[in-house]
Protein backbone atom coordinates (compact mmCIF):
# COMPACT_ATOMS: atom_id res chain seq x y z
CA UNK A 1 0.00 0.00 0.00
CA UNK A 2 3.16 2.21 1.27
CA UNK A 3 4.70 1.54 -2.45
CA UNK A 4 1.37 2.53 -4.41
CA UNK A 5 0.88 5.58 -2.18
CA UNK A 6 4.60 7.00 -3.38
CA UNK A 7 4.00 5.79 -6.30
CA UNK A 8 0.76 8.25 -6.50
CA UNK A 9 2.65 11.17 -4.75
CA UNK A 10 5.48 10.48 -7.73
CA UNK A 11 2.47 11.27 -10.66
CA UNK A 12 1.16 14.14 -8.77
CA UNK A 13 3.80 15.56 -6.60
CA UNK A 14 7.03 15.48 -8.62
CA UNK A 15 5.73 18.08 -10.61
CA UNK A 16 5.49 20.71 -7.73
CA UNK A 17 8.08 23.81 -7.80
CA UNK A 18 9.04 22.57 -4.24
CA UNK A 19 9.60 18.99 -4.38
CA UNK A 20 9.60 17.22 -0.57
CA UNK A 21 12.67 14.72 -0.04
CA UNK A 22 12.82 12.28 2.65
CA UNK A 23 15.61 11.47 4.49
CA UNK A 24 15.77 8.05 5.72
CA UNK A 25 16.21 8.76 9.62
CA UNK A 26 16.80 4.98 11.40
CA UNK A 27 20.22 5.42 11.59
CA UNK A 28 23.63 7.30 10.13
CA UNK A 29 23.98 10.99 8.84
CA UNK A 30 20.58 11.99 7.81
CA UNK A 31 21.16 15.26 9.57
CA UNK A 32 23.87 16.62 7.67
CA UNK A 33 21.87 15.62 4.22
CA UNK A 34 18.76 17.63 5.86
CA UNK A 35 21.49 20.07 6.01
CA UNK A 36 22.51 20.60 2.58
CA UNK A 37 18.85 20.59 1.46
CA UNK A 38 18.29 23.67 3.61
CA UNK A 39 21.09 25.14 2.06
CA UNK A 40 19.48 24.58 -1.30
CA UNK A 41 15.77 25.88 -0.19
CA UNK A 42 14.34 22.21 -0.38
CA UNK A 43 11.69 21.13 1.79
CA UNK A 44 12.88 17.86 3.72
CA UNK A 45 11.32 15.70 6.51
CA UNK A 46 13.05 12.40 8.28
CA UNK A 47 11.73 9.00 7.40
CA UNK A 48 10.73 6.85 9.82
CA UNK A 49 7.58 4.85 8.87
CA UNK A 50 6.52 3.54 5.74
CA UNK A 51 3.20 5.59 5.86
CA UNK A 52 5.41 8.70 5.32
CA UNK A 53 6.58 7.55 1.89
CA UNK A 54 3.31 9.15 0.53
CA UNK A 55 4.71 12.54 1.23
CA UNK A 56 7.67 12.83 -0.27
CA UNK A 57 8.98 13.11 -3.53
CA UNK A 58 12.68 11.50 -3.63
CA UNK A 59 14.67 9.68 -0.83
CA UNK A 60 17.70 10.18 0.24
CA UNK A 61 19.49 6.94 2.26
CA UNK A 62 22.53 8.41 4.02
CA UNK A 63 25.40 6.83 4.83
CA UNK A 64 26.15 4.83 8.38
CA UNK A 65 26.27 0.62 8.77
CA UNK A 66 24.38 -0.96 6.02
CA UNK A 67 23.82 -4.05 7.99
CA UNK A 68 22.25 -1.22 10.59
CA UNK A 69 19.91 0.30 8.59
CA UNK A 70 18.55 -3.25 6.80
CA UNK A 71 17.62 -4.23 10.38
CA UNK A 72 16.17 -1.28 11.50
CA UNK A 73 14.56 -0.99 7.99
CA UNK A 74 12.76 -4.45 8.32
CA UNK A 75 12.05 -3.95 12.04
CA UNK A 76 10.12 -0.84 11.77
CA UNK A 77 8.34 -2.32 8.49
CA UNK A 78 10.00 -0.20 6.24
CA UNK A 79 11.55 -2.89 3.76
CA UNK A 80 9.12 -3.98 1.37
CA UNK A 81 7.23 -0.27 1.20
CA UNK A 82 10.77 1.06 0.32
CA UNK A 83 11.28 -1.77 -2.46
CA UNK A 84 7.91 -1.27 -3.76
CA UNK A 85 8.32 2.75 -3.71
CA UNK A 86 11.92 1.86 -5.83
CA UNK A 87 10.16 -0.40 -8.36
CA UNK A 88 7.48 2.01 -8.57
CA UNK A 89 10.21 4.88 -9.70
CA UNK A 90 10.55 6.85 -6.43
CA UNK A 91 13.84 8.82 -6.74
CA UNK A 92 16.70 7.48 -4.44
CA UNK A 93 19.87 8.39 -3.45
CA UNK A 94 22.44 6.48 -1.73
CA UNK A 95 25.42 7.35 0.19
CA UNK A 96 27.84 5.02 1.26
CA UNK A 97 26.18 3.06 3.40
CA UNK A 98 22.65 3.70 1.31
CA UNK A 99 24.84 2.33 -1.93
CA UNK A 100 24.73 -0.53 -0.18
CA UNK A 101 21.18 -0.54 0.46
CA UNK A 102 20.51 -0.06 -3.27
CA UNK A 103 22.62 -2.83 -4.78
CA UNK A 104 21.25 -5.47 -5.68
CA UNK A 105 23.79 -7.61 -5.06
CA UNK A 106 26.45 -7.61 -1.88
CA UNK A 107 29.40 -9.48 -2.32
CA UNK A 108 30.62 -9.83 1.43
CA UNK A 109 27.34 -8.79 3.25
CA UNK A 110 26.90 -10.44 6.76
CA UNK A 111 25.09 -13.18 7.78
CA UNK A 112 21.11 -12.29 7.38
CA UNK A 113 21.89 -8.89 5.56
CA UNK A 114 19.73 -7.80 2.78
CA UNK A 115 19.43 -4.82 0.52
CA UNK A 116 16.10 -3.19 -0.86
CA UNK A 117 17.88 -3.41 -4.58
CA UNK A 118 17.09 -1.85 -7.36
CA UNK A 119 20.56 -1.11 -8.79
CA UNK A 120 21.98 -3.29 -11.25
CA UNK A 121 25.31 -3.55 -9.50
CA UNK A 122 27.72 -5.87 -7.23
CA UNK A 123 28.88 -3.59 -4.23
CA UNK A 124 31.53 -4.37 -2.19
CA UNK A 125 31.21 -3.43 1.83
CA UNK A 126 33.78 -1.29 3.60
CA UNK A 127 36.36 -1.68 0.52
CA UNK A 128 38.80 1.16 1.61
CA UNK A 129 39.50 -0.38 4.98
CA UNK A 130 38.41 0.27 8.10
CA UNK A 131 37.91 3.92 9.83
CA UNK A 132 41.74 4.65 10.02
CA UNK A 133 41.90 4.30 6.15
CA UNK A 134 39.73 7.04 5.66
CA UNK A 135 40.28 9.61 3.03
CA UNK A 136 39.88 12.86 0.96
CA UNK A 137 40.74 13.53 -3.27
CA UNK A 138 39.61 15.69 -5.79
CA UNK A 139 37.15 13.19 -7.67
CA UNK A 140 36.49 14.41 -11.49
CA UNK A 141 32.49 13.61 -12.45
CA UNK A 142 31.66 14.79 -15.39
CA UNK A 143 28.50 15.37 -14.81
CA UNK A 144 29.08 18.11 -12.76
CA UNK A 145 31.80 19.76 -15.06
CA UNK A 146 34.51 21.75 -13.05
CA UNK A 147 35.66 21.96 -10.38
CA UNK A 148 36.37 18.30 -9.26
CA UNK A 149 34.02 16.96 -6.51
CA UNK A 150 35.58 16.81 -2.99
CA UNK A 151 34.95 13.67 -1.94
CA UNK A 152 35.18 11.96 1.34
CA UNK A 153 35.63 8.41 1.86
CA UNK A 154 34.67 6.53 5.34
CA UNK A 155 34.56 2.96 5.10
CA UNK A 156 33.35 3.12 2.17
CA UNK A 157 31.98 0.62 -0.23
CA UNK A 158 33.08 -0.14 -4.05
CA UNK A 159 31.14 -0.69 -6.61
CA UNK A 160 32.73 -4.28 -7.88
CA UNK A 161 30.68 -4.56 -10.98
CA UNK A 162 27.88 -2.68 -12.94
CA UNK A 163 25.42 -4.75 -15.03
CA UNK A 164 23.94 -3.23 -18.40
CA UNK A 165 21.34 -1.18 -16.82
CA UNK A 166 23.60 1.23 -14.25
CA UNK A 167 25.70 3.65 -15.34
CA UNK A 168 29.10 4.60 -14.13
CA UNK A 169 29.37 8.51 -13.18
CA UNK A 170 32.57 8.59 -11.58
CA UNK A 171 35.58 6.25 -10.80
CA UNK A 172 39.29 6.45 -8.90
CA UNK A 173 42.38 7.15 -10.53
CA UNK A 174 42.91 3.59 -10.02
CA UNK A 175 39.07 2.45 -11.89
CA UNK A 176 37.33 1.49 -8.66
CA UNK A 177 33.55 2.92 -9.51
CA UNK A 178 32.52 5.08 -6.35
CA UNK A 179 29.25 6.89 -8.52
CA UNK A 180 26.59 5.21 -10.23
CA UNK A 181 22.88 5.81 -11.98
CA UNK A 182 20.14 3.98 -13.22
CA UNK A 183 16.91 5.83 -14.10
CA UNK A 184 15.77 6.79 -10.82
CA UNK A 185 18.56 5.60 -8.67
CA UNK A 186 22.05 7.58 -7.76
CA UNK A 187 24.68 6.31 -6.03
CA UNK A 188 27.81 7.53 -4.54
CA UNK A 189 30.34 5.86 -2.25
CA UNK A 190 31.65 9.19 -0.66
CA UNK A 191 29.78 11.91 1.33
CA UNK A 192 29.37 15.00 -0.52
CA UNK A 193 27.13 15.79 2.63
CA UNK A 194 30.54 16.35 4.94
CA UNK A 195 32.07 18.89 2.54
CA UNK A 196 29.61 21.36 1.87
CA UNK A 197 29.43 19.99 -1.54
CA UNK A 198 25.86 20.38 -3.05
CA UNK A 199 26.16 19.69 -6.84
CA UNK A 200 24.94 15.71 -6.32
CA UNK A 201 22.23 16.83 -4.26
CA UNK A 202 21.16 19.33 -7.21
CA UNK A 203 21.36 16.57 -9.81
CA UNK A 204 19.29 14.59 -7.18
CA UNK A 205 16.25 17.00 -7.49
CA UNK A 206 16.70 17.39 -11.23
CA UNK A 207 15.77 13.63 -11.42
CA UNK A 208 13.12 14.54 -9.14
CA UNK A 209 11.57 17.30 -10.49
CA UNK A 210 11.72 14.81 -13.90
CA UNK A 211 9.99 12.01 -12.26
Amino acid sequence: VAGSTAARRLIVGSSAARPTIGVLALQGDFREHIAVLGQLDIDSMPVKRADQLGDIDGLIIPGGESSVIDKLCRLFGLAEPLKSAIRSGLPVYGTCAGLIMLADTIADAIEGQQSLGGFDLVVRRNAFGSQVDSFETELEVPVLGEPPVRAVFIRAPVVESVGPKAQILASLGDGRVVAVEQDNLLGTSFHPELTGETRLHDYFLAKVRAA
